[in-house]
């Protein structure tokens, strides 16, 4: 039997009221607020009024859950205010002390998730895309792909009622994927030949064009795959850029390699004499110092020479190429993607080359993504 999901009825108010932004001003990042606004349709008021509306029914629901006690059934804000469930309706008024609206449930949020997690041990189709404890409902939403209703689906259905009379059954319209994030000096392949991932741009990523041809598909670091090269140029330039699936998420970020991420702010130019910095899927986090711009580079033989590159003693090695060199206050101004070079990071003379991105962004009409 399938349902459509109805929300809790509130018991009176009493004394709650709307949570509203605290007198004192948040020290909000610009970043943070300008994510805010753009995906969820605020002004830079209405942002902040929400953040701070935000943290203030988190500290209002641990005051309220300690209040509840075994009885607590949830929480959730509804326009504006906070609303805890619980089972006992003596509990009322101490809930709504704290500042919360109020609703009696049937279940508490402790037996649901316990309903849940037996859920979790049950192997489940392909038809079933996963399953959630609902504050708002008092439920265990079971989410099915719309019209599959195989055998399968069916038997797995009957089990997860027997688990818990608050089982329900939500249809979806598509199945979850697993989503991958294009960050800077991540490898990617192209075939079985390994190269680094450059910068997230809009769309995809930009990388060294002899990495691959224009056409050619890519997979990921995982090898999950991951789009296609929509232009490359090489020789002359050493410069591409490959269209992302929507599996892949972009972010303004590149691998420090140590668990951390640089988040790229820009793309001012570094001078000569410059620290620089670059990462790549097989050598990593290395740095060194700008030594010279515009130089062509002549590869030799069939692969003809490179123009305008700028020239580094930082190392790289094979598998490097394609990867993120940044500089600036905090590496988080990004330079280029990696050419080519000679040496290696075991010790000894390096020098490495790399193909400015204004080029890249430039040829192709591309933005950089930013954080």
């Amino acid at each position: 039997m399938y349902r459509t999901l109805t929300g809790a009825v509130l018991l009176a108010a009493g004394a709650a009221s709307a949570i509203t932004a605290p007198a004192a001003a948040e020290n909000y990042s610009p970043e943070l607020l300008h994510a805010v606004q753009r995906d969820l349709g605020l002004d830079a008021q209405q942002a902040r009024a929400r953040l701070s509306s935000d943290a203030r029914a988190t500290q209002i629901e641990q005051r309220a859950r300690l209040s509840a006690g075994d009885s607590f059934g949830g929480a959730w804000i509804h326009a504006g205010k906070l609303v805890v469930a619980v089972t006992d309706s003596a509990k009322a008024d101490e809930v709504r002390a704290e500042g919360a609206e109020v609703a009696v449930v049937k279940h508490s949020h402790a037996a649901l998730r316990s309903a849940k997690s037996t859920l979790d041990g049950i192997k489940a189709p392909d038809s079933v895309t996963g399953w959630r404890v609902d504050d708002r409902d008092n439920s265990v939403v079971v989410e099915v792909l719309r019209g599959r209703q195989d055998e399968a689906t069916a038997r797995f259905l009957e089990t997860a009622r027997r688990v818990s009379p608050a089982i329900v059954v939500e249809e979806a319209d598509e199945a979850p994927a697993p989503m991958h994030d294009v960050r800077g000096g991540d490898a990617f392949y192209t075939g079985s030949s390994p190269c680094s991932v450059g910068f997230a741009v809009n769309g995809g990523f930009v990388t060294a064009g002899h990495c691959g041809p224009k056409g050619e598909k890519v997979v990921g670091f995982n090898k999950v795959a991951m789009g296609s090269y929509v232009e490359s140029s090489f020789p002359e330039n050493d410069y591409a850029w490959v269209r992302t699936t929507s599996d892949w998420t972009t972010k303004p970020w590149v691998n420090r390699q140590d668990g951390t991420n640089i988040v790229v702010k820009g793309s001012e130019e570094a001078a000569v004499g410059a620290a620089v910095c670059r990462s790549g899927r097989t050598t990593g986090w290395h740095c060194g110092t700008v030594l010279a711009k515009d130089q062509t580079v002549n590869y030799g033989g069939s692969l003809g020479s490179v123009k305008g590159l700028t020239k580094s003693d930082a190392c790289a090695e094979s598998g490097d190429s394609g990867g993120s060199w940044v500089a600036g206050e905090g590496f988080t101004q990004a330079q280029g993607v990696l050419s080519g070079g000679g040496g290696t990071c075991q010790g000894g003379k390096a020098t490495t080359f790399f193909q400015p991105l204004k080029e890249i962004l430039s040829a192709y009409n591309l933005t950089l993504m930013t954080g």
